[in-house]
């Protein structure tokens, strides 16, 4: 089984945060996504911020957030600011 911390932009902290919001494996977090799974952090800690949001896109597709694609970045920006 991977490790959440394997994946790019995943450390500890936000590792323990994914637990915490029954996202326990690497698969679980791509079923999920990274909105869904950045509401359930949200909705235990209110310091999620847009950066959190793209820490967890990038995981996914397996790039550093700041390499995801200008479009990707204003998807998520919008969302963000649709839940804060």
């Amino acid at each position: 089984m991977e490790e959440l911390q394997s994946l790019p932009n995943i450390g500890r902290k936000l590792e323990h945060q994914l637990h915490e919001a029954g996202i326990g494996t690497v698969e679980e977090l791509k079923q999920v996504g990274s909105r869904e799974a950045w509401l359930r952090i949200l909705a235990f800690d209110p310091s999620a911020c847009l950066m959190r949001l793209s820490a967890l896109e990038g995981a996914i597709r397996g790039v550093r957030w700041h390499s995801l694609d200008p479009e990707v970045k204003a998807e998520l920006k919008a969302f963000y600011h649709q839940h804060k």
